[in-house]
């Protein structure tokens, strides 16, 4: 899954001769930026406008050292909702600015009523930067620091563009150790110090290579290069996430599938999709394999039904029985019985005599019928509906179906126990 990190510019201060910095709008800033398909080696890198950013499934924003303040706290035993308003009411001393205008993150991992860190960052820049990347449709999925509270302790030196004419004078040592970050000049005693010496061991030394002479000369012994770019990198791969509280990322609509779609389709899911295809393909088997089953189950019968027919009736076709083995079985059996001259359950004379069963005492013979294909129409003018209800009640246990149309009755062949 790629991954681009975004350096966002440092954080415009009041200026050395006593002015405000302009604020900046977004519109023309450069990113540095670099970005990695594995979160281990870089694919790319370089510098550019929001617009011309790469496009990458997942994008990080990287703060300067400078631009976050850390605190030691107790974490306070609140709910998720509440935890922003008890965390202010915990800082509000060690705070250089009112609460509210300040961005809090919590450690990862945090638990309530233990030590952990604070980051705090200053929010109107922040919400304002992530508005820049956003309208050029960069959308940030985490903020992480550039370096943070560590143990064993990292001194990083790395140029700055003040006072290109004296290098040690251009040079920040970012000494992230247990009790704290800290961003301080080379020159004078401030530096000397903060960082104990000896260091302490397993201490990690690095240095941009503009500054790695400056470096080794006040350490007096050898640093690793480390270009801007491959910090970034180690920085993104940090569990820390400031985009918490009011800043966490909400997605809505089109960009929550997009997200859910990207990270479906991610490495980590690799094994979700081969189970969900494993899957698919067992039903698509399974059902061919009942459909199978049942349609031979079907043939079966059918040949079973076809075969008792045969036997029964040895002169119907082959044909005719593929076609409809009932069928020709009824066929064969009126046959049969018209030859031996017993009338069928439809037939005329059989319902004739069903309806002459229960016809009403006190009803005059009927006066009009007609018969047409199982269906026996009788003239019933004058008849109540208690006397049409009891024609019915007598007929319906024998299977015939009574129906009032007026002043006729219908009389058909239907289910026994059938009810119209």
């Amino acid at each position: 899954m790629s991954t681009l990190v975004v350096q966002i510019p440092e954080r415009q201060r009041l200026s050395a001769r006593g002015g405000a910095a302009p604020e900046s709008s977004g519109l023309g800033t450069e990113y540095a930026y670099v970005s990695t398909s594995d979160g281990l080696t870089m694919t790319g890198q370089g510098e550019c406008g929001a617009a011309l950013l790469p496009k990458a499934a997942t994008v990080v924003a990287l703060l300067a050292d400078t631009d976050v303040s850390w605190h030691r706290i107790t974490l306070p035993k609140a709910p998720a909702a509440r935890l922003r308003a008890a965390l202010a009411g915990v800082l509000e001393e060690a705070l250089l600015a009112d609460a509210e205008e300040v961005h809090l993150a919590v450690a990862p991992g945090a638990s309530a009523g233990q030590p952990t860190w604070v980051a705090a960052v200053d929010r109107a820049w922040l919400r304002a930067e992530l508005a820049a990347l956003e309208k050029a449709n960069v959308f940030v999925e985490r903020i992480v620091p550039a370096s943070w509270p560590d143990d064993p302790p990292s001194g990083h030196f790395a140029e700055t563009r003040a006072d290109a004419a004296a290098p040690e004078q251009g040079v920040l040592l970012h000494w992230a150790h247990a009790d704290g970050v800290a961003s301080i000049r080379l020159q004078g005693g401030l530096a000397r110090a903060l960082v104990p010496r000896p260091a302490p061991p397993g201490t990690r030394w690095s240095a941009t290579p503009g500054a790695v002479a400056a470096a080794e000369q006040w350490l007096g012994m050898p640093v690793n290069v480390m270009s801007r770019a491959e910090r970034a990198l180690q920085a993104a791969r940090s569990l820390w996430d400031l985009r918490q509280f009011d800043l966490a990322q909400r997605t809505r609509g089109a960009r929550a599938l997009r997200d859910a779609l990207r990270k479906f389709t991610s490495p980590q899911w690799r094994p979700v999709r081969f189970g969900l295809a494993a899957l698919l393909a067992a039903q698509i088997v399974g059902l061919n394999l009942w459909a199978w089953h049942q349609r031979s189950t079907i043939e079966s019968r059918q040949q079973a039904v076809q075969a008792a027919v045969r036997a029964a009736f040895p002169r119907a076709s082959d044909l005719d029985l593929q076609r409809d083995a009932g069928a020709v079985m009824q066929r064969e059996v009126q046959s049969l019985r018209t030859l031996a001259g017993k009338p069928g359950e439809t037939d005329l004379e059989t319902m004739l005599q069903a309806a002459a069963s229960a016809w009403p005492a006190d009803r005059p013979p009927v006066e009009q019928l007609r018969y047409e294909s199982g269906r026996l129409t009788l003239a019933a003018g004058g008849w109540s509906e208690q006397q049409v209800a009891q024609f019915r009640s007598l007929l319906q246990p024998a299977g015939w179906q009574v129906e009032a149309n007026g002043a006729q009755l219908v009389l058909s062949r239907g289910r026994p126990g059938a009810r119209s």
